[in-house]
């Protein structure tokens, strides 16, 4: 009888971790535009430090990161359990956020007068610049304002991740999206900042390596400072690009109509249909993106001239 009772105990613990391994592999697959665009963010965010404090920046902000989904995942819990509903409207808001920081990235490269920044880009490196060179300015004080920053923006990153994940996990058990949550809040935290701590390295080993007295190690470093530059150019457009699809994706997946529209297409376009529906879910998010920051612009405007 207890043998008995092991083995069902057995059985049951491989069927959760079963269901654990696929939510977590369909969370991770869905949260992929978020996760592209986390890790170009994080990765500039960096950018600018001092090179023997970028880890410890890196460090601050996943330390935060971690606090952010620990805070994150219950109340995701909680909402699944007492108010399933909310997880629907929830996820459509996700992805039309999405959309719109898409579109807030590409209509401040191409046309930065319609959404000018507090400071733009040149401006902010210049001040990094400045800081770094000058010994009077603390620089962890200074590095403050950036880490704060940088784990407010990954609040928003994570909230979306974590809402995206439960809309995958609708039909599964509480246990269920509990440990599913909490590995992928985990493991992404990891990766993301693991990686971004490498990204952020790769010129100091560039840089090191063009000082061997091997031609071929300099060689090597030499074209790591070269690839720096462009892999941070990647990221930025790779995660733009999969915001539009992931978002789109999640809205026309939740509105029926285009729901159907996408399918139909699929099926029409035969062996290309996945393709299809990937391109058809993108231009749905890059549409919503601009509509709805158009709309926000206005109201923006809206509001200034009201203080005027």
């Amino acid at each position: 009888m207890a043998n008995g009772n092991l083995l069902i105990l057995i059985d049951d613990i491989s069927m959760i971790l079963d269901d654990v391994a696929m939510m977590t592999k369909l969370a991770a697959k869905k949260t992929a535009g978020v996760l592209g665009d986390d890790l170009a963010l994080n990765a500039q965010q960096v950018a600018g430090v001092r090179a023997d404090r970028e880890l410890a920046v890196v460090w601050a902000v996943a330390k935060g990161s971690f606090i952010n989904k620990l805070i994150l995942v219950p109340v995701a819990l909680i909402i699944s359990d007492v108010a399933a509903w909310l997880i629907t409207p929830l996820l459509m808001i996700g992805g039309l956020f999405l959309c719109f920081e898409g579109a807030e990235k590409i209509v401040h490269k191409f046309a930065p007068q319609l959404l000018p920044h507090d400071l733009d880009d040149d401006e902010a490196h210049h001040k990094r610049l400045m800081a770094n060179a000058n010994e009077s300015v603390d620089l962890v004080a200074f590095e403050k304002a950036k880490i704060k920053g940088a784990i407010r923006t990954d609040f928003i990153l994570s909230a979306e991740i974590v809402v995206i994940s439960l809309g995958v996990m609708t039909a599964s058990t509480l246990q269920t999206k509990a440990i599913s949550l909490t590995a992928i809040a985990i493991l992404m935290t990891i990766g993301v900042y693991g990686l971004v701590a490498l990204i952020v390295k790769i010129d100091d080993i560039g840089l090191k390596l063009t000082h061997s007295p091997n031609q071929g190690v300099q060689k090597l470093g030499s074209a790591l400072l070269n690839f720096t530059p462009k892999l941070m150019s990647f990221l930025s457009i790779a995660g733009t690009f999969a915001m539009f699809l992931v978002g789109g994706g999640i809205l026309v997946h939740g509105i029926d109509i285009l729901h159907h529209q996408a399918k139909d297409l699929a099926l029409l376009s035969g062996v290309l249909g996945g393709l299809t529906e990937s391109l058809y879910n993108g231009m749905i998010g890059l549409i919503a993106g601009l509509i709805s920051l158009m709309f926000y612009i206005g109201v923006k405007k809206l509001k200034g001239k009201a203080t005027c």
